[in-house]
């Protein structure tokens, strides 16, 4: 995972968390159902970006046992 990524998601999940709990305590339920979903949004890019650095790691083991 790129730092640059690493902080993207980092980000999208803080950001989610803020604003949930920003609708939370305002009574939006709008405001805190977007929240929720930017964390759901941050987690799935850290998922999507550690899935590419297992499959470099596989693909480099690979090349490893094959050269």
């Amino acid at each position: 995972m790129s730092i640059e990524d690493k902080i993207k998601a980092t980000a999208k999940s803080v950001e989610g968390k803020i604003e949930a709990a920003a609708g939370e305590l305002t009574g939006d339920t709008q405001m805190k159902v977007e929240g929720q979903a930017k964390q759901v949004e941050g987690a799935a890019m850290k998922t999507a970006e550690d899935l590419k650095d297992k499959a470099k790691g596989v693909l480099d083991s690979i090349k490893e046992k094959i050269g």
